[in-house]
């Protein structure tokens, strides 16, 4: 008599939360104050708005926007809230910081639409690995998020886990 293999990881109640369905979908730009610096230390308000004016911001539709400086210089806080207000009506997103901060900062918000009860008294795996890079927050975030309402939280993959959390 022929043997029947019996796949228990998909008989298995375990649910696999794959956080690169939270990753931001839109493209993350920088926009670099570097570039408006008058010899590459100053800004000059005049030259600063002047610039802006020249600027087709249409170029950021749809599209996460980082506003930072990476020159070495002293930059008003109103250069930044200038910046903000040119991009705002194009940008998907726009935000004081790298594309680290950015990626950090959306994909809180995505996680922050997930509804924990949802989860509840339920084995989460949350996925290791993937195509994408996740950030260590987005981990984090989840675990906070789930470990209220579920019965355990592991780590990897449903065929081999590491166990993270499990409700006594």
């Amino acid at each position: 008599m022929e043997e029947v293999i019996i796949n228990k990881v998909s008989a298995s109640a375990l649910i696999t939360l794959d956080l690169e369905m939270f990753y931001p979908k839109e493209e993350t730009v920088i926009f670099d104050l570097k570039d408006h610096l008058f010899m590459g230390l100053i800004l000059k308000e005049k030259d600063y708005r002047d610039g802006l004016k020249a600027i087709d911001f249409a170029k950021y539709k749809n599209k996460n926007v980082c506003i930072t400086c990476t020159a070495d210089a002293v930059i008003p806080m109103w250069a930044y809230m200038l910046a903000a207000t040119k991009l705002e009506p194009f940008a998907t997103e726009v935000l004081f910081g790298d594309e680290q901060f950015m990626r950090n900062t959306l994909f809180l918000r995505n996680l922050s639409k997930i509804n924990p009860e949802e989860y509840a008294d339920k084995r989460v795996v949350i996925k290791g690995c993937g195509d994408k890079a996740i950030p260590e927050t987005a981990y984090v975030e989840i675990t906070r998020l789930l470990r209220p309402v579920v019965k355990s939280i592991m780590y990897g993959e449903p065929c081999s886990t590491v166990p993270i959390y499990k409700k006594v």
